[in-house]
């Protein structure tokens, strides 16, 4: 029964890692070269495109190894291999938290008209986005710096004071004085990120409730295909935050079980992992079905063909 469900759970982690890589890889495809010809680039095109890249390293760092060790593969990390994986985990996972906060800020000081005429300005600026992206993974590069430490391979836990099995690699018990330290500056910068991003979604969502009350009587063409842009951009990024917010509160409770078992069980390191994988996953098709650009594309094409079958079968 075990083996079963160990099988089990290698089969939904492959099939929830292979769907999140086939939409992440065509996004980033899609953002890349339309960053590099300079063709319908909209603001936020850098910031998806590092959404995307962060969210292909997480299912590669994380989905591929837990998979291999649900399937029984063993000792096929060393202690270095172990260290550097978990590092991208953590450093990818800062990015996706990052970049969706950015994303979110950005749309609401783009649309809510109270907030600072420069800080407006230097946010359309493709200079000041990619500053803060570059910002970002600057950041989370340094903070993750510790996660190296407390890590080990399968090779190297002897006499050591194991955390949690991955089945492998192993999260060691950090030293007594500094327990909580760490812990700290990773829920402060969480906190920070997930501040903005609830604060923004709800500053968004109350000035789109009031601009519908304002513009009721407005039925210019141009004024509202305009409103129909940036609504529909608008709600992607409320629809990414949420899912994201969701989503961490379930990651967070599951952490909170995990850190009151000396050892947890296996099932809540495979719910842990399943969680972290799931807005990797879901995101690129939302962002997918929610670009004109793609929906257009896609349209035009299936239209083009149809055409073209239609002619030789007449």
């Amino acid at each position: 029964m075990m083996a079963f469900s160990k099988w089990e759970m290698g089969i939904i982690l492959v099939t929830q890692m292979g769907v999140g890589i086939l939409g992440n890889s065509f996004l980033l495809c899609l953002y890349n070269f339309t960053l590099l010809t300079g063709r319908n680039v909209r603001p936020t095109d850098l910031i998806l495109n590092q959404l995307v890249l962060a969210n292909s390293l997480v299912l590669f760092s994380k989905g591929i190894p837990h998979a291999m060790a649900t399937f029984g593969s063993r000792n096929f990390l060393n202690d270095a291999g172990c260290k550097f994986i978990f590092y991208f985990q953590r450093v990818s996972r800062g990015i996706c938290f990052s970049m969706t906060s950015l994303l979110s800020g950005f749309q609401a000081i783009r649309l809510c008209p109270h907030f600072c005429r420069w800080l407006e300005l230097r946010m359309r600026s493709s200079m000041c986005i990619a500053f803060c992206c570059f910002f970002c993974w600057i950041l989370n590069l340094l903070i993750n710096l510790s996660i190296p430490f407390y890590i080990t391979g399968p090779t190297h836990i002897e006499n050591l004071s194991v955390r949690i099995n991955y089945g492998y690699c192993f999260t060691l018990n950090p030293n007594r004085n500094i327990r909580f330290v760490y812990p700290s500056i990773f829920f402060t910068t969480d906190f920070i990120c997930l501040s903005l991003m609830v604060w923004a979604s709800g500053s968004t969502v109350v000035f789109l409730l009031k601009h519908k009350q304002r513009v009721q009587h407005i039925h210019s063409n141009s004024r509202s295909s305009r409103a129909c842009a940036e609504a529909r951009a608008t709600s992607t990024v409320l629809i990414l935050a949420s899912c994201f917010c969701s989503l961490y509160s379930l990651s967070a409770l599951v952490t909170f079980r995990m850190s009151l078992f000396a050892i947890p069980g296996q099932w809540l390191v495979d719910l842990s992992v399943f969680l972290s994988l799931f807005f990797p996953t879901l995101s690129p098709f939302v962002l997918i079905f929610r670009d004109t650009r793609v929906t257009r594309n896609i349209f035009a094409s299936s239209s083009r063909q149809g055409k073209h079958f239609l002619l030789i079968w007449l």
